[in-house]
């Protein structure tokens, strides 16, 4: 599901059940309860939600160490520590390292592992 969803394709249907969902259990109008296989796709939903949204932080603190963010605005920013900021950022590009070491195509390649980490610098003081 999350390859063939967007996240606004996603967030709009997650929504639309999740409000349906909601009245129901408020209301005996018109409004049904979510079949079985309406609140399995509303949880899946939430889960494709959850992935894309923690991938788009990841680019966006990538933008902003680009733009020349330091570790302190970043995590200033996300509401955290500059370590800690720091800390998820460099285990994302390990987790996307990873990815494409074991299947050769998701995540990112040697290169952009590399240039990822040089961007990313070294551990906050």
């Amino acid at each position: 599901m999350e390859r063939q969803t967007t996240l606004l394709t996603a967030t709009a249907r997650y929504d639309s059940l999740r409000h349906r969902d909601a009245l129901a259990s408020l209301s005996e109008d018109s409004v049904t309860d979510l079949t079985q296989g309406e609140a399995l796709e509303m949880l899946a939903l939430g889960e494709v939600i959850a992935r894309k949204a923690a991938y788009g932080r990841q680019l966006g603190v990538r933008s902003a160490r680009a733009a020349g963010a330091t570790w302190a605005q970043i995590g200033a920013a996300l509401g955290t520590t500059k370590q800690s900021a720091w800390e998820a950022h460099t285990g994302w590009i390990d987790d996307q390292a990873s990815h494409h070491w074991n299947n050769g195509y998701e995540g990112m390649n040697a290169a952009e592992t590399d240039a990822a980490r040089s961007l990313a610098g070294d551990e906050p003081g």
